[in-house]
């Protein structure tokens, strides 16, 4: 059985804190038939120094970008992989999960897209918020393209997807910079049915600056608008209003407990 190609994107910007083990989690994967890029925005701190020590293991640039959906395109653009995903620069990779991923495409060959499990951490790598990945699993095990519309039970850093579906669907929306990653689910998934791996394949981290933690009601209203730009029914629509107000408390109650971070 033939193993695909498979090019992973970073975009990247200011995350030296956090990069060097966002680029360990993909080169030591040993992936045989890897192919890794980072899409840097023109950072200023250490970032371009820790890409220099990977230079030969990874293709990087650095340059003004506008913005995250930017930068992910430019490095689709950049790919000859069969098999794209795109890892955030403070997100990780769980070990053996390219070899996983690999082998269910090889398997699968009518699967456009595959969506497997991934964890929440904090900026120290402890796992952290089980119940929030609980619940994930639970509606993924359940998936349907209704749930979708209802609410994002797809982990970005999970997802990997064949480049032909960015022929057939376009990149990402260079609009959209905090859900973009929903939105493409949308788009994408009123025509295919993502694969479903059981088996966690990443980790989201989250800590009190990341764009998800200092802006969630933002983010979540956001969804909220995407979701309605796919869905004419009001009753769904109802749903997701309704799951939309309750993540933002659940957000809250977590942001005002004492001796929690916030996020």
């Amino acid at each position: 059985m033939k193993m695909p190609r498979i090019t992973i994107i970073t975009p990247s910007f200011n995350q030296g804190r956090f990069i060097e083990r966002t680029i360990k989690s993909v080169l030591e994967q040993g992936y045989p038939d890897l192919e890794y890029i980072v899409v840097d925005g023109g950072s200023t701190d250490e970032t371009l120094s820790i890409l220099r020590r990977y230079e030969g293991r990874l293709q990087w640039t650095s340059e003004k970008d506008n913005g995250q959906s930017d930068a992910i395109n430019k490095g689709i653009r950049m790919a000859t992989g069969e098999i794209l995903a795109y890892l955030n620069s403070d997100d990780v990779y769980e070990p053996g999960a390219l070899d996983a991923v690999a082998e269910f495409f090889a398997a699968n060959p009518s699967v456009m897209w595959l969506v497997g499990r991934c964890s929440i951490i904090d900026e120290d790598d402890r796992p952290m918020r089980g119940f929030i990945t609980a619940y994930k699993n639970f509606l993924l095990d359940r998936y349907s393209y209704n749930i979708l519309l209802v609410t994002n039970c797809i982990s970005q850093p999970a997802v990997f997807l064949r480049s032909t579906l960015f022929k057939e669907h376009g990149l990402f929306d260079v609009n959209q910079h905090r859900v973009m990653d929903y939105e493409y689910w949308l788009r994408i998934g009123a025509n295919h049915n993502p694969g479903i791996l059981n088996r966690y394949l990443s980790a989201f981290r989250v800590y009190s600056s990341s764009k998800t933690s200092s802006a969630y009601r933002d983010t979540f209203s956001e969804e909220l608008d995407v979701g309605r730009r796919y869905s004419n029914s009001s009753f769904l629509n109802g749903l997701h209003w309704l799951s939309v107000v309750g993540i933002c408390g659940a957000y809250a109650v977590l942001s005002s407990l004492p001796g929690r971070r916030k996020g």
